[in-house]
């Protein structure tokens, strides 16, 4: 599940993140997504020091929506 800061939900995610994978497996990912923004002309993310990338890129990867999965989850807990 993503964390909410300030009752906000994320927007941007890294490794440590619970994604549901193994350390190496979510660093793949998070490379990938980085790889992903890249090509789609935001160069802040050609950096090997970056390990932050938006929920939308990694979604895209992983065929699963993080953001609509934590909306229902927040929607049950009220």
């Amino acid at each position: 599940m993503l964390k909410k800061e300030n009752n906000m939900i994320k927007k941007i995610i890294n490794k440590n993140d619970a994604l549901g994978y193994k350390t190496n497996t979510a660093m793949t990912i998070i490379r990938q997504a980085k790889k992903i923004m890249v090509q789609k002309g935001y160069a802040f993310y050609n950096n090997h020091r970056l390990d932050y990338v938006p929920i939308h890129a990694v979604e895209e990867i992983i065929g699963v929506s993080l953001l609509e999965k934590e909306k229902e989850d927040s929607q049950n807990n009220e």
